[in-house]
């Protein structure tokens, strides 16, 4: 019969008690194994989208061309006020985006068509896109039409008879209005504008003063 040494007996009761002390690892249930991949892909793909938007920065702060270049400070000034931000054409650019992604880009299209449509010389021509303007934006049930008081939504009915090139002026103003103090605050608190921010301000600032 094999004799047992009290070493072996110290080692072996050494070795129960730490296997008892260690922690048992328990694996963790389904539910919450596919809560944290799901929360694992939601963080993997909002990387990638800020990835491939500070590409994008990056390679328009770069390109050379005689037009307007994309300047990465300039996401800040966009917070000093709506006009500011649509003085800028990144700024119009991603304003208009955001509103899409809203399905409220209704304003902002009639503002610049009205931008455009004061800018006709030809009697002609303004007689026909006032017609079209008012079709699509002024009219009751028009396809896009915008939020205007009655009196004014009348007053450019009347005007339609003999347009000219300040017959929107009011309902641009009051279009304006409307994106001042609904739209462009949420723009400034969307995720868009602050990945924008957040982004311009690792990109590179070389380009001409």
């Amino acid at each position: 019969m094999r004799r047992i040494t009290t070493a072996q007996v110290h080692t072996s009761t050494t070795e129960d008690s730490l296997a008892s002390s260690m922690p048992v690892l328990v694996s963790a249930p389904a539910g919450e194994r596919q809560q944290v991949n799901v929360a694992m892909e939601d963080e993997r793909r909002t990387q990638r989208k800020r990835c491939n938007l500070r590409f994008r920065l990056q390679r328009a702060s770069h390109q050379s061309s005689n037009t307007e270049r994309f300047i990465p400070g300039e996401t800040m000034l966009w917070s000093q006020s709506l006009e500011r931000l649509l003085s800028s054409k990144y700024g119009m650019a991603t304003f208009q985006a955001f509103l899409k992604s809203e399905f409220s880009d209704e304003n902002i299209e009639f503002w610049l068509i009205c931008e455009d449509y004061k800018k006709i010389k030809s009697s002609f021509r303004l007689c026909s896109r006032a017609k079209k303007i008012y079709k699509t934006y002024i009219e009751a049930q028009a396809p896009k039409e915008i939020n205007i008081d009655h009196k004014t939504r009348e007053l450019i009915r009347r005007n339609m008879k003999t347009p000219n090139a300040v017959c929107f002026d009011e309902a641009q103003k009051i279009v304006y209005s409307l994106m001042e103090k609904d739209s462009y605050p949420r723009f400034l608190r969307s995720n868009i504008y602050r990945t924008l921010l957040d982004t311009a301000s690792s990109v590179p600032h070389h380009f001409s003063s």
